[in-house]
């Protein structure tokens, strides 16, 4: 606690040998963020440029890899100056802003996948309908939704949060997720039960009416010919992919809120708390630029220009 300036400072304590190992950290932590950056950036500027992925399926794949470089962003600079610092420190409202930034953009992958799969549904549910239904500004309202959604709900949470009292400043996570619960003296139970209604809405919810359209999908594209079996298996699996990795990595945060509070090995939590950091946002754009059919073509052309494609 900085009394001068009655500021809260919660110490980090999640890296193992700090001193011993700084280098280390910091360079798998930066080249990750330089290639999170680099690789998300490529396929959504090829996106931008080409006109013949200007569809709502290539906009939403846009969309899903730029709020990978905004999670990204969010939490990197902060994480690399940690490994640099004698004394890993973070304020209460810095730990909130984290807290708002990383689970909201975390929300809005999963409604933004929703609206992924509702593209694919009426793409291939009611073909006939769909330049009716998919115009530019029911995209743009879904992209709003998907963004301001979890961002509005979660703002409660911070807000009332930011008036906690703390009783331990010792911070077993690299970032500030549901961990950080365990430093709170007492927490409301009003507010779990709140935490319990955006958690369904932002991702029981999406993911419930993710299975639904896909469900529909397979059973029209049974019952159809081969020509859209294939349109199906093509768009819709990297989606699906996408998901499951989404899914796992969101039980990944729930299990570490739980084993934050046990004797949990320090090393197996660091590396639990790195997939998220490491991992998700790095497999976004190589399934979406090895399985896209359209964007593996402008890759193999941006990179090797004399091939044949």
């Amino acid at each position: 606690m900085d009394n001068k300036l009655n500021i809260t400072y919660i110490t980090i304590d999640a890296y193992v040998e700090l001193d011993k190992y700084r280098f280390v950290y910091f360079v798998i932590m930066f080249t990750a963020y330089i290639l999170i950056i680099c690789c998300n950036s490529t396929i959504v500027c090829l996106i931008v440029i080409h006109k013949n992925l200007h569809e709502p399926m290539y906009i939403f794949i846009a969309a899903l890899l730029l709020n990978s470089v905004l999670f990204s962003t969010a939490l990197y600079p902060k994480i690399l100056f940690d490994v640099l610092s004698e004394k890993p420190i973070i304020s209460h409202l810095a730990c909130l802003f984290q807290f708002q930034v990383g689970y909201s953009l975390g929300g809005s992958e999963f409604l933004l996948l929703a609206a992924m799969s509702y593209d694919r549904y009426v793409s291939i549910c009611k073909p006939l309908q769909y330049p009716t239904i998919m115009t530019k500004t029911n995209i743009c309202i879904l992209l709003v939704v998907a963004w301001t959604l979890p961002a509005g709900q979660l703002a409660v949470i911070s807000g009332v949060n930011a008036d906690v009292k703390l009783c331990k400043f010792n911070f077993k996570g690299i970032m500030c997720n549901s961990t950080m619960n365990q430093l709170f003296c007492e927490t409301s139970r009003v507010l779990d039960m709140y935490g319990l209604v955006c958690f369904v809405n932002i991702l029981i919810l999406p993911v419930l009416f993710i299975l639904f359209t896909y469900i529909r999908i397979f059973i029209i594209s049974y019952q159809s010919g081969r020509e859209v079996r294939r349109k199906a298996a093509q768009t819709c699996l990297p989606h699906l992919i996408v998901l499951i990795n989404v899914s796992c990595l969101g039980s990944f945060d729930v299990l570490l809120g739980h084993v934050a509070q046990t004797d949990f090995p320090k090393i197996l939590f660091l590396i639990m708390s790195l997939q998220v950091l490491l991992y998700h946002p790095l497999f976004n754009p190589i399934i979406y630029g090895l399985k896209m059919r359209e964007i593996s073509k402008h890759l193999r052309k941006l990179f090797c220009p004399g091939k044949i494609v």
